[in-house]
């Protein structure tokens, strides 16, 4: 195997990118801020929609521009079908597109919606914390899994 092809340990977040996909104005307030605390290296790309969320990974594809290393996903867009949607569309995307994690974060807890989004493609299911600390703890576990602890496959381009 190639070593060059992934990406591990600290390196990864050198001109890292996160996509968010996040239609709550409030929501993405605390969002954008924990992310900020806990991924200080990282570049937030936020997204409202699934629509432009699909337009900007596929201008990504098109013109060279740095795909995100994660894509963190409401599921409700503002219903669950548009978050769907998205993982649908992502699939019909090059394999570089699709094999980014996509963790969705939701408010919901039913099993139907975590059943069918794994169906889906995603990589994991997390019920949305409540205030700011628990989203700063929630990022940074998903910074130790996500960015010290898997390999990822390397995202081509060099802006």
């Amino acid at each position: 195997m190639n070593d060059s092809k992934n990406i591990t340990g600290p390196n990864r977040l050198r001109k890292a990118r996160i996509l968010v996909i996040e239609d709550s104005a409030d929501h993405l307030l605390l969002v954008k801020s924990a992310l900020q605390q806990s991924f200080a290296d990282v570049e937030i790309v936020i997204m409202t929609d699934e629509h432009t969320a699909i337009s900007y990974l596929d201008e990504c594809e098109q013109t060279g521009l740095r795909l995100p290393q994660l894509i963190l996903l409401d599921l409700y867009l503002p219903a669950r079908e548009n978050g769907w949607a998205f993982l649908t569309k992502v699939k019909e995307l090059s394999p570089e597109v699709n094999q980014i994690p996509i963790v969705v974060f939701s408010n919901s807890s039913d099993s139907n919606d975590i059943a069918e989004s794994y169906d889906r493609g995603v990589a994991s299911y997390v019920v949305k914390p409540m205030n700011f600390t628990e989203w700063t703890d929630y990022f940074l576990t998903l910074k130790e899994y996500w960015w010290e602890t898997v390999s990822l496959p390397n995202t081509h381009s060099i802006y």
